[in-house]
């Protein structure tokens, strides 16, 4: 009976999300999807009232906290991390088949048509992953090992903000372009938005990247937080990934990390021999 009340409530609680999230989304075929999801919510919810007595109440935060990062993370994203983190209600519906074999049908139905229903909706940014792992990816490797190699050469935060932000913004707008001509060739028609993804990607994280020789005056602190801010980045961008696509988020997070801090490791050295075979002083 209590499982039977906290899968009532877990339920109700989706109705309300998807009800919500559907009332404010524009594409048409979006809504119509998640107003099918909410009334079959809905449905289960109703279908135990009758073994519990009484309707359930739903959770105000949890409707708050999907509600919202659906909203700013997109609505795949947001309805698949709601949606593995009830798993464990459908294997709990099927521990109490033997008791109730309702909950066998009602734990298929969720499955099937939920997992069908997530990967019809379509959001424009998903399309582009490509594009902006392109930026990302690129700004990373490029600009972490760059960093690394001219904070010990010039070991002056201003000089390095000043060189790296010169090199980040020039490489962020050709590698714009770099990929406009790429699917250009390619005969994509979205030639220029895939450019743009990618362009933003590049450039938002070299600002990141960039930030701590804005306020840290000690240049080996600053190329530490550079390259705590670079795992953090890659962190969240694989866990986006891993929920919205249902990828493999260890193996994307570790590979591109090694690369990244590899690059940026042999770089750092590349500052220090440049720097005792040039003689620079600063």
């Amino acid at each position: 009976m209590r499982f039977l009340q906290s899968a009532q409530i877990s339920e109700i609680t989706e109705f309300h999300v998807y009800n919500r999230l559907a009332q404010v989304t524009r594409n048409s075929k979006n809504k119509k999807l998640l107003h099918q999801i909410a009334g079959e919510e809905k449905a289960h919810h109703d279908f135990w009232i009758e073994w519990t007595g009484k309707s359930a109440k739903p959770n105000r935060w949890k409707i708050f906290k999907f509600y919202w990062i659906a909203r700013i993370l997109g609505l795949t994203f947001g309805l698949k991390l709601m949606e593995k983190g009830e798993n464990s209600a459908q294997q709990n519906y099927n521990s109490i088949v033997n008791e109730l074999p309702e909950a066998r049908a009602i734990a298929q139905d969720e499955e099937r048509h939920e997992n069908e229903l997530l990967q019809m909706i379509n959001e424009e940014m998903l399309k582009y992953v490509g594009s902006i792992v392109l930026g990302l990816n690129d700004a990373l490797v490029e600009l972490t090992g760059a960093l690394a190699g001219l904070s010990f050469a010039l070991q002056n935060t201003q000089l390095i903000a000043l060189t790296g932000g010169i090199t980040g913004i020039a490489a962020s707008f050709s590698m714009a372009a770099s990929e406009y001509l790429s699917t250009k060739a390619e005969g994509r028609p979205d030639a220029l938005k895939s450019s743009i993804y990618t362009g933003i990607a590049y450039l938002t994280t070299v600002l990141l990247l960039l930030s701590p020789y804005f306020f840290l005056e000690n240049y080996i602190h600053c190329l530490i937080a550079t390259l705590i801010i670079a795992i953090a980045i890659i962190f969240i961008f694989n866990f986006y990934l891993s929920v919205a696509k249902d990828l493999d988020f260890k193996k994307r997070f570790w590979e591109m990390t090694i690369i990244s801090m590899g690059v940026a490791g042999l770089s750092f050295g590349v500052g220090v021999l440049a720097r005792m075979w040039l003689g620079v002083e600063i």
